[in-house]
């Protein structure tokens, strides 16, 4: 079965859908990196010059709120989204130049359950930023 686009899930979430709403959802659907508001609205406003800044904060915020979209802060004082449905995985970022690289391991994610397991817990979620620079 496949995820429903962020579109289908405002629908389902009964959120009003107006244009500039549907160009942002299009926007962090098309995402394959952590887009800032402003990245956002860039990509947004090449579509419909008419989209603020302002409606994309407020656009990215009812998302959030509507579990849509997630919030990360990967330090460098910028909220970036990402689709909330998209599949697990950890993040790697560098601290000198931004990328944020996305990554899954089965060891990691087996360790974590050992964890929580061993400390009596059944673990239902779970967040790994890993912050570092690259080895000279």
């Amino acid at each position: 079965m496949t995820t429903p686009t962020i579109i289908q899930r405002c629908e389902a979430a009964n959120l009003r859908l107006t244009g500039p709403r549907r160009v942002i959802a299009r926007v962090l659907e098309a995402a394959d990196d952590h887009p800032d508001v402003e990245t956002i609205h860039a990509r947004a406003a090449a579509v419909d010059p008419s989209i603020s800044v302002a409606t994309v904060y407020r656009t990215v915020a009812l998302f959030e709120e509507a579990g849509i979209v997630e919030r990360r802060e990967f330090g460098d004082g910028r909220a970036r989204w990402e689709d909330a449905k998209r599949d697990h995985h950890d993040h790697l970022i560098d601290m000198q130049t931004g990328e944020v690289i996305e990554f899954v391991d089965p060891e990691i994610e087996a360790l974590q359950e050992r964890i929580a397991d061993r400390l009596g817990y059944d673990l239902k979620g779970h967040r790994l930023e890993l912050f570092g620079t690259r080895r000279r």
